[in-house]
C-alpha cells in the first residue's frame, strides 16, 4: 500500500516537473520571438521613410554560435583537377597565382588566384553538352549545367531564392552558396557565367567550415536590424521609394587569406531590395551594417 502511494507521488512529481519545464521552454521561446506588435511598429517606421516591405519578416531570433572557418587559402592541385580538362597540360606560376592551359595558343583558358579570390575563364565553354535554343541559353539550361558541376565537386553548395539567375550583357550569372546544417554561409560562394557555349567563367571564394565554436550569444531582433537598415538608407528614400523583397539570417566571414588561420563566421541579417541583387548585410551580434 505504501509503495502504491509512493508511486503516485512520483508520477505526480514528474507531471508537475514536465509542466514546469514546458512553461519555462514556452517563456524562453517567447523571449526570442518578435511579436505582431513589434512587426506593426517597424512597418510603420518603414512606411514613414518611404520603404515598402513585400515579405513577412523573420520572427525567431534565438542565441547563435559563431562558425570556425579556415582562411581563403586553396589547394592548387585540387583546383587544377576540377577546373581544367587536361591538368597535366597546365603551365603553373603559383608564386603569382596564375595557371593556364599551355595547349591553348592564346593562353585564354586560365586560372587566377589572388588574395583568396578565384577566377577561372574558358572562352570556349566548359562541360557544355546541352542543345541550346535558337534564342540562346535558358535559365533552366544554365541551372542544369551548373548544378552538374556543383553536384560533382561541391555538393554542399546550393542555389535558390533569393540568389536567382541574373541576366547580364555577357550571359546568365548563377550563384551557389555553401550550407552548413541548413544555414547559408553567405561568404562561401561559387558564381558562374553561362553563355551559349557553356560555362565561360567561374568565380569562387570559400573557407573550410570546421564547426561551431564558443557559447551561444544573443542576437539583435529582426525589427532592430530593420531599424538599423532604415537609418542607413533614409537619406536616399526621401525622394526615391525602396522596396524590401526578402530578409533572412545567414553566416558571413570577413575576407582573410593568411595561410593556416582560422576565423569566425558570425550571424548576419540579409536584406534584399528591389532592383539590387546585392543584399544589405547587418551583423546580428552588433546590429552594424557592413559596406
Amino acid at each position: 500500500m505504501e509503495w502504491e502511494r509512493a508511486k503516485n507521488y512520483i508520477i505526480i512529481f514528474f507531471i508537475l516537473l514536465n509542466v514546469g519545464l514546458g512553461f519555462l521552454l514556452f517563456m524562453e521561446n517567447r523571449r526570442y520571438t518578435m511579436t505582431l506588435e513589434q512587426e506593426r511598429l517597424i512597418r510603420t517606421v518603414l512606411d514613414r521613410n518611404n520603404i515598402s516591405m513585400y515579405t513577412i519578416p523573420m520572427r525567431r531570433f534565438p542565441p547563435m554560435r559563431p562558425l570556425d572557418v579556415t582562411s581563403f587559402y586553396y589547394n592548387y592541385d585540387t583546383l587544377l583537377q576540377i577546373l581544367f580538362d587536361n591538368p597535366q597540360a597546365v603551365e603553373s606560376h603559383p608564386e603569382i597565382g596564375l595557371f593556364y592551359d599551355a595547349t591553348s595558343s592564346d593562353k585564354t583558358i586560365l586560372l587566377s588566384i589572388h588574395e583568396g579570390f578565384i577566377f577561372f575563364e574558358n572562352p570556349s565553354g566548359k562541360s557544355h553538352t546541352l542543345v541550346i535554343h535558337a534564342n540562346g541559353i535558358t535559365h533552366p539550361q544554365a541551372i542544369d549545367l551548373t548544378a552538374k558541376f556543383i553536384n560533382r565537386h561541391f555538393p554542399d553548395f546550393t542555389h535558390g531564392f533569393p540568389d536567382v539567375p541574373l541576366d547580364t550583357d555577357d550571359g546568365i550569372r548563377i550563384i551557389y552558396r555553401q550550407q552548413y546544417r541548413n544555414q547559408v554561409v553567405h561568404s562561401n560562394f561559387i558564381e558562374f557565367l553561362v553563355t551559349d557555349v557553356g560555362i565561360q567563367q567561374i568565380e569562387m571564394q570559400f573557407g573550410q567550415i570546421l564547426g561551431h565554436s564558443g557559447t551561444a550569444t544573443m542576437i539583435f531582433s529582426p525589427d532592430e536590424a530593420l531599424l538599423a537598415f532604415v537609418q542607413r538608407v533614409r537619406q536616399f528614400t526621401r525622394d526615391t521609394p525602396m522596396t524590401i523583397t526578402h530578409m533572412d539570417l545567414v553566416y558571413f566571414q570577413h575576407i582573410t587569406y593568411e595561410y593556416g588561420s582560422v576565423c569566425q563566421a558570425v550571424p548576419f541579417y540579409r536584406i534584399f531590395t528591389s532592383g539590387d541583387d546585392r543584399p544589405f548585410l547587418i551583423n546580428a551580434f552588433t546590429n552594424e551594417i557592413i559596406d
